[in-house]
């Protein structure tokens, strides 16, 4: 069924403005907010200075991690079903996944310091198809059960999240995003890489879990 067009408006006009509407929304940063909302500290100051679920839980307890975990993974959604809903072509629903998360990692209203952005790359991946999600979901709850990290368990679900996304949508612009999004991931966490060969990372136990 065709998507949602404005009319009047050009479509090049319009997937622009998609665009800009995901990095917007990804520039909202849930665990300042949360924090500030529920009294506690800038998570930027405090912890491991990373605004993201695992350290809003260190610093403020599991109901403003969880909270703040909803909203990071909503602004990597809300943008990909807008895409979707508006009959976005493959290269669109690409740009638009890639703002949002990077809206995230480096947020216009917080100065550009943001999070790892594992929660935000899963909404996007859900918003994208709701299998490349779930398997991307699926494979981090497996290795976070058996090996109880939650720096690993995202590593190896983002690592395997490109051949997800080409055995369930096998364009070419959508592959390239989520190599991209994988490695600048993998470049987000080279400080929870160096503490994992060193044996040094926490135990999912004291953690809210993608960060």
């Amino acid at each position: 069924m065709p998507g949602i067009r404005f009319n009047g408006l050009p479509a090049m006009l319009q997937d622009i403005l998609l665009v800009v509407f995901a990095y917007l929304i990804g520039s909202v940063s849930s665990a300042i907010i949360v924090c500030k909302a529920m009294g506690l500290p800038d998570p930027r100051t405090q912890g491991s200075n990373n605004p993201g679920a695992t350290n809003v839980l260190r610093i403020g307890g599991k109901k403003a991690a969880a909270v703040t975990l909803l909203g990071d993974s909503l602004k990597g959604l809300i943008p990909m079903l807008a895409a979707h809903a508006l009959d976005a072509a493959p290269l669109i629903l690409a740009l638009t996944g890639m703002a949002a998360f990077l809206g995230h990692l480096y947020p216009v209203f917080f100065g550009f310091k943001g999070g790892k952005g594992v929660a935000t790359a899963l909404g996007v991946q859900f918003g994208l198809h709701w299998m490349i999600g779930a398997g991307v979901g699926l494979i981090w709850l497996f290795v976070a059960k058996v090996m109880n990290i939650s720096s690993l368990a995202a590593l190896v679900a983002m690592a395997l999240a490109p051949l997800i996304v080409w055995l369930v949508w096998p364009a070419p612009q959508l592959l390239v995003m989520q190599l991209v999004l994988s490695l600048i991931l993998f470049w987000r966490h080279r400080s929870n890489i160096r503490n994992l060969l060193s044996g040094a990372e926490g135990k999912i136990s004291k953690e809210a879990g993608p960060d």
